[in-house]
């Protein structure tokens, strides 16, 4: 692991993360979300409506004993699209199976009547559905009802605004010393990550294709812009190509034009889930790592792929696609930057950092997994 230094720490805990000594909340409490909305808070939630059930991995860090137990009603995405990672989470606490699941996608679409049923004290949201929730009425309907929401982000912003969501949450849930204790722990290993990238010439030209194989075994690229994987590449400060291409959030790329570019690094993101494509790198909780490899090598196969230099050289990398939206996005960036700079980072252990996460901050069981692999190299 890479040595933290005292003034790394410090530089970026001022930059992301307001410094104040953690004590018991004292409501009523005024907070303003990661949408820049003011919102107050009468008294200590206890019964919690998430959006986006994947947000539970926020709520792990602060309610570490039972991350779910004030949930009342989700969308529980992690059941769907990671399921391996959701049968520990079940065989842990499996009270959360029986929470009622409101059965809906990422996009914003919430069960007003289940919601109410469930007499919420607090709905948690993501910050990339606002305009969705607010379009359908879903804000209007819960401000008449006295129900406060807080817009939580690991997607638009998620370097910034993932530790300020575990921040806001941990103010308005009664655990700030929880929350600082992770927020520091971030701070110190985005510092020292970024110390290193933002000095390293020339730039690592680095293209994320998202969910490779989402449009079928031959069918290349999505990609994101500035957002998701393509923010944490700006962070690291290496050469975002998708962002360079696109100028939407995400979106699709021929390899003819991603070839134009010359990317010195390829990166295929993957994850196992229910509705995952024929050929898929199913990263992840008990991942097969000869699966893994089998995947990746058919996805090298797919037209044009191996006259990529990062094919013929060794240069194309697997990772699991949660990272993007991800309060662990710090593991993430981490495995980026060996990624695309192996030679500074030769002594980081990305899978390490996970397992400290896991363990020093959460009662989560930290299972089995494999969340990164190098695809074999090609013949051109």
């Amino acid at each position: 692991m890479l040595k933290l230094t005292l003034a790394a720490t410090a530089t970026l805990a001022c930059g992301l993360i307001a410094a104040k000594p953690a004590a018991a909340t004292t409501y009523p409490l005024t907070v303003t979300d990661t949408a820049g909305r003011t919102v107050t808070i009468q008294h200590e939630p206890k019964r919690l409506a998430l959006q986006d059930g994947r947000d539970m991995m926020m709520l792990a860090l602060l309610d570490r004993t039972n991350p779910t137990g004030r949930v009342k009603v989700w969308n529980n995405l992690e059941r769907r699209d990671d399921t391996n990672f959701w049968k520990l989470i079940a065989q842990k606490w499996p009270a959360a199976d029986a929470i009622p699941d409101m059965g809906f996608s990422d996009d914003g679409e919430v069960n007003m009547e289940q919601i109410l049923a469930a007499h919420p004290d607090l709905v948690i949201a993501e910050r990339r559905t606002e305009g969705n929730l607010e379009s359908a009425g879903v804000m209007q309907q819960l401000a008449a009802l006295h129900i406060p929401l807080i817009f939580v982000d690991s997607v638009v912003q998620p370097v910034v605004d993932a530790p300020k969501s575990v921040t806001v949450l941990g103010e308005v849930l009664n655990r700030e010393a929880e929350a600082k204790d992770y927020t520091d722990f971030y701070a110190a290993h985005l510092a020292q990550i970024t110390k290193v990238t933002h000095t390293v010439t020339p730039k690592a030209r680095v293209f994320v294709e998202a969910l490779a194989g989402r449009s079928g075994p031959d069918q290349c690229c999505f990609t994101h812009g500035h957002f998701g994987w393509g923010a944490l590449l700006d962070t690291i400060g290496v050469v975002n190509i998708g962002g360079d291409l696109l100028h939407s959030p995400s979106g699709d790329v021929t390899l003819e034009t991603v070839l134009a570019e010359k990317p010195d690094v390829y990166v295929m993101t993957g994850s196992e889930g229910a509705h995952r494509p024929p050929v898929f790198a199913d990263f992840g909780y008990d991942a097969d790592n000869t699966q893994v490899q089998k995947s990746l090598a058919r996805l090298e196969q797919r037209p044009g792929f191996a006259e990529l230099a990062p094919a013929q050289d060794g240069r194309v990398w697997g990772i699991w696609h949660q990272f993007y939206s991800h309060p662990f996005n710090i593991v993430g960036l981490e495995y980026l930057a060996k990624f695309a700079y192996p030679k500074q980072f030769a002594d980081l252990d990305p899978a390490a950092t996970y397992r400290e996460i896991i363990t020093r901050f959460t009662d989560m069981p930290v299972g089995a997994f494999t969340f990164a692999s190098k695809a074999p190299p090609v013949a051109p």
